[in-house]
């Protein structure tokens, strides 16, 4: 006789919010470096970027110890499964805020530009996609994923805006393009960051339907 397998789906569940909380928390603080100038805070951004590789060691672990031990039904294998393919995409959303710590560490020894454009404003976007990912992960919730999904868009054409006007800026004031490129690759990672959001949701509906929706678009 097997325990019940709903206890380590519980755990499982746990981890992944914990592990996706910290990569939220990461790109907020990250951004905040960039807006505030703070490279301290930057700096804590890379350091803690261990407890999430961590995080995502445990998960493996845990997904494994959960397939071999247990005898889980196809939906609860699903989503074991999907547990197993989510934790590398959190993992990655972290790298990128990492990335963009380091970007707003060079950009705090440089003289500040006038504006950061949308940034901010598409950083808050792509935590609300992450958040809401996960609410739709852990709920297995396909239609609350399809929501999530559909922002990828918004984040694209912000990511677009983002680098014309700073190209702008570099054909204007040739003296402003190393910072300028900085942020486009900040703008850049943000964008990715929103495609890995994707990637998550994508999951849920593998999850609840047995069906991959990759490379799928939705009419």
């Amino acid at each position: 006789m097997h325990r019940p397998i709903d206890p380590d789906l519980h755990l499982l569940r746990d981890k992944i919010l914990i592990m996706g909380g910290a990569a939220e928390s990461a790109i907020a603080r990250a951004t905040r470096a960039l807006v505030e100038r703070d490279s301290s805070i930057a700096n804590q951004v890379i350091s803690d970027d261990d407890r999430i590789d961590r995080l995502e060691l445990e998960l493996d672990e845990a997904c494994i110890d959960t397939l071999v031990l247990q005898q889980p039904a196809a939906s609860d294998l699903r989503f074991v499964v999907g547990v197993a393919k989510a934790a590398p995409n959190i993992e990655r959303i972290a790298d990128h805020a990492v990335n963009i710590a380091k970007h707003a560490i060079k950009l705090n020894n440089e003289p500040q530009m006038k504006v950061y454009v949308d940034i901010p404003r598409m950083s808050a976007i792509v935590q609300e996609m992450l958040v809401a990912g996960l609410d739709a992960f852990t709920s297995v919730d396909p239609d609350r994923a399809w929501g999530v999904i559909r922002r990828d868009d918004e984040v694209d054409a912000m990511h677009r805006q983002v680098t014309r006007e700073l190209t702008a800026c570099m054909m204007e004031d040739p003296a402003c393009v190393p910072r300028a490129v900085e942020l486009v690759l900040v703008s850049k990672h943000l964008e990715r960051i929103a495609d890995y959001v994707t990637n998550l949701c994508e999951l849920v509906v593998y999850i609840k339907r047995g069906n991959v929706i990759k490379h799928v678009i939705e009419e």
